[in-house]
């Protein structure tokens, strides 16, 4: 062997061996189970739902296949109100949604008994709560303008959003109800 190799060689072994003192110094003599984690993580979870409050959406929460409902905290909207958004505009294509700034936005429709005109929907979830001015629904609608051969912006009913809004309301109480009844 060179004096290169051997060098080389001995970096290795350095390298390794202080690897292995890294890794037996943090074990620190105790096992840690499975259960004690997912139970510290509960924990944690717990603390949270009681800081964002118990109808908050969560991702990423204990492992243990609790169904919470509407979840314990992370994310800034109401978890009913975020899955019967989804369920009540769910005949439209969807654009987008954001479950972490409470934003869904679908595509343009076109219903089939009437395809001159199409329709966008906007959906604001503001609240952590199921509560009805948790709830903005913004609905825009194009009609085809045959001289200019495309869509023009056509007024929308008030009523149109309302009645959006007040399904969307109505299907959250169902989940919520349904979510009580399975505890």
């Amino acid at each position: 062997m060179t004096g290169r190799m051997m060098t080389r060689r001995a970096i290795q072994l350095l390298l390794l061996a202080s690897l292995t003192i890294s890794l037996a110094a943090c074990s620190g003599g105790e096992r840690v189970t499975d259960e004690d984690l997912m139970d510290s993580e509960e924990r944690r979870y717990e603390r949270l739902g009681k800081l964002f409050g118990d109808d908050a959406l969560v991702f990423g929460g204990p492992r243990r296949g609790r169904d919470e409902g509407g979840g314990g905290g992370g994310v800034a909207v109401n978890g009913f109100l975020w899955r019967a958004s989804l369920d009540t505009m769910s005949f439209m294509p969807l654009s987008s949604a954001d479950p972490f700034g409470g934003v869904i936005i679908t595509d343009w429709y076109s219903p089939p008994e009437s395809p001159s005109e199409r329709f966008k929907v906007q959906v604001y979830i503001l609240d952590r709560q199921l509560r009805a001015d948790g709830l903005r629904v913004t609905v825009f609608r194009q009609v085809r303008d045959e001289s200019a051969a495309g869509w023009t912006n056509a007024e929308v009913s008030g009523e149109t959003a309302a009645e959006l809004e007040n399904a969307i309301l109505t299907r959250a109480r169902q989940l919520r109800i349904n979510s009580s009844q399975n505890i």
